[in-house]
């Protein structure tokens, strides 16, 4: 890899050599191991991390407990829904609807106001 030096920044030039350094320090652990023989004195720098505590923890016969408690309480709430439903007639939707008399009144006083309107000449009201 041919890397042109003159456009990196400076930020990125420390980068490298931090990273040269490192590569250096680990070439001499691995040149020492291997003088040594083989043998490994390895010292970990990073501990491996503990695993974090459960806050909590539910048995298997307060699960089984807690799955029919539900199963029991979604029964009964069924059973009120469905004896709801079945003591309830349904109710007929009033019909919204004008009678035939009032569309007719409604109607001739429309009438009358554009009758008005036009009588003073305009064309809107």
């Amino acid at each position: 890899m041919t890397a042109n030096f003159m456009d990196l920044t400076a930020g990125q030039l420390h980068l490298i050599i931090a990273i040269k350094e490192k590569i250096e320090a680990l070439q001499s652990q691995v040149d020492s191991i291997a003088a040594e023989g083989g043998a490994i004195p390895f010292s970990p720098t990073v501990e491996a991390p503990t695993p974090a505590k459960r806050k909590y923890h539910m048995t298997a016969a307060h699960k089984r407990k807690l799955i029919k408690a539900l199963a029991k309480a979604r029964k009964i709430r069924l059973a009120k829904l469905k004896a709801q439903s079945s003591t309830r007639k349904p109710v007929k939707k009033k019909d919204r609807r004008s009678s035939p008399a009032t569309r007719a009144k409604l109607a001739a006083a429309a009438r009358a106001r554009w009758a008005k309107v036009r009588a003073e000449g305009k064309k809107a009201l």
